[in-house]
């Protein structure tokens, strides 16, 4: 064969978008690592990644970190982002240790709010918005979560949800509050009338993971697959180009928090993860075993869970001061 018909080296952008695919990236991962990898090739002149290493990466975390004054979380999602460059797009093992470059953080004890403050907050939703907020509250769900339901996930005799594809691809049960029984069945009358105009106008399809894609090659038009809180409008899957209709983008209830918040003259930081935290912190107050809210909210460790015990409304510890 001859030489010169041999294939080109492939870029960069695609060996990255190939990493992503095998290892099932998420697009707002793909997005991330995507960004941090232009910006460090920028910074060094446009040098390709695979001619630089350890030193041009400190450098490029140095700039992030006294230049721009960027918090550590950031510093740390860059480091990620180039840390996937190399081992998986690239194949290439880092000279050094890239964890010692990682900015240890305090873990930061959550902003916690009474359930009065809940109440208050939960009744300046609506619509969808109210719903997922209530969902957040009532079983401890994440936000991506929450998003990712699908109607097979609710077990309404069971009186649970079932969360999969969860932060360490673990799969937990956890409660269905009695009280969004009805609006989840109401929600589920809207979802399926939405998803047989699909049907009839040829489109129907949801996202997948890749794996269970490709075993059962049918089920993505399937009803019980289909997302509880669908996005209102029909979009292209940039990775096979068929026309899917995804969940709700996460923003929506970001905002409609945060404008609920000042409605409410809450003036801690507060977000929907917000609610998981008083999820947890609430059913300890009610005297629920710290293992058992562990289970519910999916901790590996529980000692991430017993964090909420410092957050109790008895103090630190739950330690009464010899004032009172």
């Amino acid at each position: 064969m001859d030489n010169t018909s041999q294939a080109k080296p492939k870029k960069l952008i695609d060996q990255l978008r190939e990493a992503f695919r095998l290892k099932q990236s998420s697009l707002s991962t793909q997005r991330t690592y995507l960004y941090w990898t232009r910006r460090y090739v920028l910074f060094h002149n446009k040098r390709h990644p695979a001619e630089m290493g350890m030193p041009e990466i400190e450098a490029f975390l140095t700039h992030l970190a006294q230049t721009e004054n960027v918090a550590a979380s950031t510093q740390n999602q860059a480091l990620n982002a180039l840390r996937f460059l190399y081992r998986h797009g690239l194949q290439i093992e880092l000279a050094a240790p890239s964890q010692a470059l990682h900015v240890r953080l305090p873990p930061p004890l959550p902003a916690i709010l009474t359930k009065e403050e809940v109440t208050r907050l939960l009744d300046g939703l609506q619509g969808q918005h109210q719903l997922m907020a209530k969902l957040l509250y009532g079983s401890g769900l994440r936000l991506m979560e929450c998003l990712r339901l699908r109607v097979r996930d609710l077990d309404f005799a069971q009186h649970q949800v079932i969360v999969r594809d969860s932060e360490g691809e673990m799969e937990r049960a956890t409660l269905l509050p009695a009280s969004l029984v009805e609006p989840l069945k109401a929600q589920l009358v809207y979802v399926h009338m939405l998803h047989e105009q699909d049907l009839a106008r040829g489109h129907g399809w949801v996202e997948l993971p890749s794996a269970l894609r490709r075993a059962y090659p049918n089920v993505e038009r399937e009803w019980t697959w289909q997302f509880v809180f669908p996005s209102n409008r029909l979009s292209t899957d940039p990775r096979s180009g068929n026309i899917r209709r995804r969940h709700l983008d996460p923003s929506g209830l970001q905002r409609e928090v945060k404008t609920a918040a000042k409605l409410a003259k809450i003036d801690r930081p507060v977000s929907p993860h917000t609610f998981r935290h008083c999820f947890a912190t609430h059913l300890l107050e009610n005297g629920y075993d710290v293992h058992a809210v562990q289970e519910l909210l999916g901790h590996k460790d529980v000692q991430t869970t017993i964090i909420y015990t410092h957050l109790l409304q008895k103090g630190p510890l739950s330690v009464h001061s010899p004032l009172d």
